[in-house]
């Protein structure tokens, strides 16, 4: 049976945004005068924690930079300062979709299934990355939208896909859901939510168990996905009738 609704995570799952996420951390620590730079290896360790404020409390906490003590009542302001600058990045059209997103998307839209975001992500970041890549009506195609600070716990905790099953009314196993990362995967499937993973360059070194599927990206025609897992081994794209029939052989 075709899926009721594709659920979408947001970073690194729609696009690889997360280095312009990072770029847009160190942009705000340099202009707020702080003498922190996150590279690419401690951005992936960064990354374990999920949320902007719960990530820069976390490296206070954890790492105990230069400044601490007189950054830790600025958190708030510091994560909003970085909200401006990557969505000016996102605007300015610094971000893509991954390959076989758009495809997957315009095929739900014809077939008539619902589409919706569960990202731990703010939502003017999730605004502004779909408008620049799917336009305005590609915003407006998404039924539900749960972003950012609209649940108590974040990922890995199902909080925010059982928000957005609860506002589709629809049971979990009818949908899949698409994310990128363990602790998106462990939301989803806390959930009840087949998933379809699509690791990407800061998550490609974690384990999926449980997944209905992972591949290195949803697949193109010019540009067919390499099977890492689950189902889908001898196919080249991702799409409804693909996952009506992984779900109908996972039971």
């Amino acid at each position: 049976m075709t899926p009721a609704a594709l659920i979408f995570d947001v970073d690194g799952t729609i696009s690889e945004t997360e280095e312009l996420h990072r770029q847009a951390f160190n942009e705000t620590f340099a202009a707020a005068g702080l003498p922190w730079h996150w590279d690419q290896a401690l951005y992936r360790k960064l990354l374990d924690v999920s949320g902007g404020k719960e990530r820069l409390r976390y490296y206070l906490d954890a790492f105990d930079p230069p400044a601490a003590a007189g950054a830790a009542g600025r958190i708030a302001a510091l994560h909003a300062a970085k909200t401006d600058r990557y969505t000016a990045l996102v605007d300015a059209g610094a971000a893509r979709l991954r390959p076989g997103v758009g495809r997957l998307i315009a095929e739900a839209r014809r077939q008539g299934v619902v589409l919706a975001i569960a990202t731990t992500t703010s939502l003017a970041n999730v605004e502004s990355l779909l408008r620049a890549t799917l336009g305005q009506a590609g915003l407006d195609a998404f039924a539900v939208i749960g972003a950012g600070d609209m649940v108590a716990a974040k990922k890995p905790a199902p909080d925010i896909y059982r928000l957005v099953l609860q506002r589709l009314a629809l049971p979990a196993a009818r949908c899949v859901a698409f994310e990128d990362s363990a602790n998106g995967l462990a939301a989803a499937l806390g959930a009840g939510v087949p998933t379809v993973v699509t690791p990407g360059v800061y998550t490609d070194d974690q384990n999926f168990p449980g997944a209905l599927a992972v591949m290195s990206h949803l697949g193109d025609t010019l540009e067919p996905y390499a099977h890492l897992a689950g189902a889908g081994a001898d196919e080249a794209m991702v799409t409804l009738a693909a996952l009506a029939r992984w779900l109908a052989a996972s039971g």
